[in-house]
């Protein structure tokens, strides 16, 4: 629906790769297979670049397209050599039957390495994000919506499966590094987002901050640790993709991402400014929205493993207050820019029902956190025991 009017070439394929992606994304949350797993996490690369590098946006699509790609790949190679590793030892890659197995402790560091290598960059951890600000700004904004919403998921998804169910003791011996890899990236990905211009880049800087407190609280391995990361990834799915939506109904009106040409949205466009303002309450943790929820849960959980990581990584919120409000007071507020007196219509009736269901559930999940924690509790109680 968001590409309703943006795509105008090459149309069918353009669905054709969305299905594709969505059938493998349906096949890596459900194959029970170590080495299925990898093969449909590396197949969503293939559709993902040609949907940067055919439909993208503007004259660096293709640079954008090779990063994401070879990024990903490379580090997905570890994940492969380590999947083999753990064949040669255990001589299946079911993971039932390797829940089962008894891994010795050097095994599962090297092991934790492999996958954790790969995870981090799709995820994107500190320092492997270097791909995701420019894929954003240049992926058309379905490309955006599926690297926010569901792609860099499937890297903190890999962690609890992969990490957390076959190497617990790396997990514990590693968690200290993953802490410090989480802290900076929180920390630099929010100072970096304060000084952007671009509205796509502020977002994707964001995401690589609300991936640290993820990060961190899968690695807590405790139940609100781990139930906050969780929250927090389908929460930042909603709130993200909607923002990416947000920012691109400006770009189609006037035809620029840069922060300095707008202002006074809020007097031509009201509804507009409205869920503007839903959207990045949430991003910036406002109590009643579905991102405080598992902000706050991960810092918990945290703040039991070690209570100078839950400081450090409660800046994260602070900061991403001070980029938050500073974007919408800069874009929302003030006298009408004289850029944008050409074209003050708020958003469509088409625009309105699908920025409408995201705002919904931001606020719905914000009051009832209960609907995604009772469902996730049984599981998590499990993996922590």
């Amino acid at each position: 629906m968001v590409s309703w009017d943006s795509i105008r070439y090459l149309t069918r394929q353009f669905y054709i790769s969305l299905l594709v992606i969505e059938w493998l994304l349906i096949c890596v949350f459900t194959v029970m297979d170590v080495l299925g797993f990898y093969v449909f996490y590396e197949g969503v690369l293939i559709p993902m670049f040609y949907i940067i590098g055919v439909w993208g946006a503007r004259e660096q699509k293709i640079t954008a397209a090779y990063y994401f790609f070879f990024y990903t790949l490379l580090g997905s190679v570890l994940m492969l050599v380590s999947i083999m590793y753990i064949y040669t030892i255990s001589g299946t890659t079911d993971y039932t039957t390797l829940l089962g197995y008894d891994f010795s402790d050097k095994v599962q560091k090297i092991v934790f390495l492999g996958f954790f290598a790969s995870l981090a960059v799709k995820l994107p951890s500190f320092p492997f994000h270097i791909w995701l600000p420019l894929a954003h700004v240049e992926a058309p904004v379905a490309g955006s919506v599926l690297l926010a919403g569901v792609l860099i998921k499937l890297g903190s998804y890999g962690l609890i499966r992969l990490t957390l169910g076959l190497t617990p003791v790396a997990c514990e011996y590693f968690a200290p590094l993953v802490y410090t890899l989480s802290i900076l990236g929180i920390i630099y990905a929010s100072i970096t987002t304060i000084r952007q211009t671009d509205l796509k880049r502020i977002i994707a800087y964001s995401s690589v901050g609300h991936m640290g407190i993820v990060t961190i609280g899968i690695f807590t391995m405790n139940l609100e640790g781990l139930q906050g990361s969780i929250f927090l990834q389908i929460a930042h799915g909603i709130v993200s993709s909607a923002l990416f939506i947000v920012v691109t109904l400006l770009y189609e009106r006037y035809h620029t991402r840069i922060v300095k040409y707008y202002r006074g949205v809020t007097i031509t466009m009201p509804i507009y400014s409205t869920l503007f303002l839903i959207f990045t309450m949430s991003n910036i943790a406002v109590p009643g929205t579905s991102n405080f929820i598992g902000e706050i849960l991960a810092l918990a959980g945290a703040m039991q493993d070690n209570w100078v990581v839950a400081v450090l990584a409660s800046l994260g919120m602070v900061l991403s207050a001070s980029y938050g409000l500073f974007l919408y007071n800069r874009v929302s507020f003030g006298g009408l820019s004289s850029y944008m007196l050409s074209a003050p219509r708020d958003v469509t009736r088409r625009e309105f029902y699908i920025l409408l269901p995201l705002a919904i559930l931001t606020i719905v999940l914000g009051v009832w956190p209960g609907l995604i924690l009772d469902i996730v509790e049984p599981s998590v109680q499990i993996l922590v025991k």
